[in-house]
């Protein structure tokens, strides 16, 4: 299924809301687009909406940051942006998280680790569309 979705910034709301919806078919989601396309954003608003409290930062320099809900469900995010191969990814032990049970993966940057990615993902592209406009390109892979 592919879905191509384009929203101004004051209505990503709409697009999180769909993403979340995908919790039941999907337990990881890849984020792609440029620097400044709202990456990070995205996930941030993401993470709140599954009931994430207080700061969600970006794991830029720790690669990931991982969020305990209600002692049964697990949410890690990833920022591969800084890593240089997926023997790293794999050496970190990352990817032992992906389908781990009861858990959500959300990765940016996640070129290296595709090949991880066997079923249940949701790959987001995410592209400048003018300067307050995005289009999110949503494809789920069962």
């Amino acid at each position: 299924m592919k879905k191509r979705i384009i929203v101004g910034l004051d209505e990503l709301s709409s697009v999180v809301m769909y993403l979340k919806s995908l919790l039941n078919v999907c337990n990881v989601f890849t984020f792609t687009g440029s620097l400044g396309a709202g990456k990070t954003t995205v996930v941030r608003a993401l993470l709140k909406q599954c009931g994430v409290a207080g700061v969600i930062t970006s794991p830029t320099f720790t690669y990931l940051n991982a969020y305990k809900i209600n002692r049964e469900r697990m949410f890690y995010h990833f920022d591969c942006y800084r890593l240089e191969s997926l023997k790293d990814f794999v050496a970190a032990g990352f990817d032992e998280y992906l389908y781990e049970e009861d858990s959500w993966s959300f990765i940016e940057w996640p070129e290296i680790v595709l090949p991880l990615l066997k079923d249940k993902v949701c790959h987001i592209t995410i592209e400048h569309r003018g300067l307050d406009k995005r289009e999110f390109i949503i494809e789920v892979k069962e």
